[in-house]
């Protein structure tokens, strides 16, 4: 019903399935009046549209016509139609006449594709007893919802309502029970509010902390978003759909939707964008139009500013430069830059989702850059790394640094314990944004020289490097600092200059060896590079390409991240030396065969993973009795893996039978 073709962070391209045909996600939903069709949003790019049943149901004419033509006939629309129970005249007027059982079977009985029970959507800021009441109703209608549906084989896809007002901990449990329902879709209900009055970084918390609990193999659906300044960071956080009526209302007040907020037609002496319509007229020609006119062509912007975001949205989670997009969005409004940043607060979920490697480098766009994902991981990754009894910190230079560095280093200061310098026995780091400390073996994996930084920090990016610094100095018995490296990060000291010459010696061996330790964890790199190491570098750029034990292939590095990718013999080598589990997705018996084949692996025949598995990873692929079957890379990441039950799991390098 659901797959996921595309991730980056917890955005995801996605196709949703349904009777009436295949929506592409993130996607909106145009809402549809029954009674007040505006324009065919069909033929402006919508795949699906969401409408009201309570308001059929309240109409004699219009419910008697849904139940005999059905409800894509009454609206004119073929594609796949979600319908709203009467939730939200429920919050506005505090009741309506029809029992959930009802409207489940209403919604069933005009055909729609995605129905939803009558949760009681539950206000921003209200007192916990009034959340925990209403929560408690939308739970006990959530599963008789469900049931009614199983009981009555009820095709129709339902949708079950995260409620919980802000109240994290009542969104938690809320999404923690519903997904223990097996419904087919989850929205995130009762948040306009928050939208309407700029509270967003409060959205920001009720929507990951809605997300903490939700399952990964169904659509999450941000209900009532719908201005495009929004949706970047919404589709980082997990959400595939939204739904709005703003494309009509902010016309019919001759208001103009834009990624960097709305525009009132009175104030406009320019047209917002190059669509049809902001090419065609003039702000002048929509104020002399008659007003039917005039909201009818704005609506048509509207739609064409929100769809483009979308398609731009889909875009960049195709190539992984979502976070990119979010935080040039979110310089749109003070509000959602406090959004972002409160984001960064989420940076362990947000991690366990995002690819370890990407088409796109990372670019640096301030502050918040550094809370990303990627930084996030890179410095778990050096905290774990095997640390030598002394620590040499160089200024940035080209990147990747390693091939740019040779002769003496030039002055350096000693910090720490005072003894002879034996090299040998040394970690050279580059400090550098954003990443702080990058050790040259290294540094030529994804994204450590994939990645581009102003060369005018910030003041946040200096304070970010000399708290790093001194944080990971305690790690090492002595500590020596370029002299250049203490001006960038504006640290005085006294005349401690070493009186020695420094110099990096480049080793091959070292390189892989560290690599593979980054890349799979410690003690990868003496398990796959023990006997006679022969190292292949390509003619053209001096990168290393293939790595043999003799004439025996062991891995190659990949061009563009220097990621190592398994051969049979290095399958074969990290399987024996790493723990159980590590590096490892377990499939069942009757997956077996086709694995040791070399056929892809599904996610429904995965029994369990190692949790540390991100998306483009190289994993090995084991039996339940930890039995080498196949090697490959990851499509998804463990949260994912574990959750899904349709896709693709694991694109299979080779099979391991002989």
């Amino acid at each position: 019903m659901f797959e996921i073709k595309a991730k980056d962070n917890m955005g995801r391209v996605g196709v949703l399935k349904t009777k009436h045909g295949n929506v592409k996600t993130p996607a909106l939903m145009p809402v549809i009046h029954p009674r007040k069709q505006a324009i065919d949003v069909g033929k402006y790019g919508a795949d699906i549209v969401i409408t009201n049943a309570y308001l059929i149901y309240k109409d004699e004419e219009l419910k008697q016509k849904a139940i005999d033509e059905g409800l894509h006939k009454l609206i004119n629309f073929d594609g796949p139609i979600m319908t709203d129970s009467g939730s939200f005249q429920l919050s506005v007027y505090g009741d309506v006449e029809i029992t959930n059982r009802e409207v489940i079977e209403f919604q069933e009985s005009i055909k729609t594709d995605i129905g939803t029970s009558l949760d009681i959507p539950t206000a921003p800021f209200v007192d916990r007893e009034k959340a925990e009441s209403d929560l408690k109703i939308t739970l006990e209608r959530a599963k008789e919802a469900v049931e009614f549906k199983k009981e009555n084989n009820i095709e129709m896809l339902l949708n079950s309502v995260v409620q919980g007002s802000t109240y994290l901990d009542l969104r938690q449990d809320c999404a923690r029970q519903l997904s223990k329902l097996d419904a087919d879709l989850y929205p995130i209900g009762a948040v306009v509010p928050l939208m309407e009055s700029y509270h967003y970084k409060d959205l920001v918390d009720v929507v990951m902390n809605s997300m903490k609990e939700l399952s990964d193999s169904v659509p999450r659906h941000l209900m009532g978003a719908g201005h495009p300044m929004i949706f970047a960071l919404c589709a980082a956080m997990g959400c595939d759909l939204f739904d709005s009526a703003a494309y009509i209302l902010y016309a019919e007040d001759d208001r103009f939707l834009t990624t960097r907020g709305t525009y009132k037609l009175e104030n406009l002496h320019e047209m917002p964008c190059s669509c049809e319509v902001c090419t065609k007229y003039t702000p002048d020609d929509l104020r002399a139009m008659p007003k039917k006119q005039r909201r009818d062509l704005i609506a048509q912007h509207n739609l064409h500013v929100s769809f483009a975001e979308l398609r731009r949205i889909r875009q960049a989670i195709y190539e992984g430069s979502l976070m990119e997009l979010v935080e040039e969005r979110c310089r749109a409004h003070p509000a959602l830059l406090d959004a972002v940043r409160q984001l960064g607060m989420y940076a362990c979920d947000l991690e366990k989702y995002d690819p370890r490697s990407k088409k796109s480098a990372f670019f640096y766009t301030g502050p918040e850059s550094l809370g990303r994902s990627e930084v996030l991981r890179h410095i778990q990754k050096l905290m774990a790394m095997p640390k030598k009894r002394d620590l040499i910190l160089l200024p940035p230079s080209r990147k990747p640094y390693s091939k740019f560095i040779s002769g003496k280093l030039g002055d350096f200061y000693r910090y720490g314990e005072e003894h002879d310098i034996d090299l040998d026995n040394a970690d050279f780091m580059v400090v550098d944004v954003p990443f702080g400390l990058i050790p040259l073996e290294v540094d030529e994996v994804y994204p450590l020289s994939q990645n581009s930084t102003p060369k005018i920090r910030d003041v946040d990016a200096v304070e970010f490097l000399q708290e790093f610094v001194d944080e990971f100095s305690g790690y090492y018995e002595q500590v020596l600092i370029h002299s250049r490296v203490l001006k960038d990060l504006e640290i005085e000291v006294e005349n401690n200059l070493v009186d020695a010459e420094i110099r990096y010696a480049k080793d091959d061996v070292k390189k892989i060896k560290a690599i593979a330790d980054y890349q799979f964890g410690v003690g990868a790199g003496e398990a796959l590079f023990d006997g006679n190491i022969n190292i292949e570098k390509s003619k053209k750029t001096g990168k290393i390409r293939h790595i043999y034990d003799g004439k025996t292939l062991i891995v190659n590095m990949r061009a563009s991240d220097s990621f190592l990718v398994l051969s049979k013999e290095g399958a074969r080598r990290l399987h024996a030396a790493m723990p159980s589990l590590s590096n490892r997705v377990v499939v069942n018996k009757d997956s077996e065969p086709f694995a040791l084949d070399g056929k892809s692996v599904f996610c429904k025949f995965v029994v369990d993973c190692d949790d540390n598995i991100r998306s483009n990873d190289e994993v090995l692929i084991v039996n339940e009795e930890d039995e080498l079957l196949a090697y490959g890379k990851a499509l998804l990441g463990a949260c994912e893996i574990k959750e899904l039950k349709t896709g693709q799991a694991i694109k299979t390098r080779k099979g391991m039978k002989k």
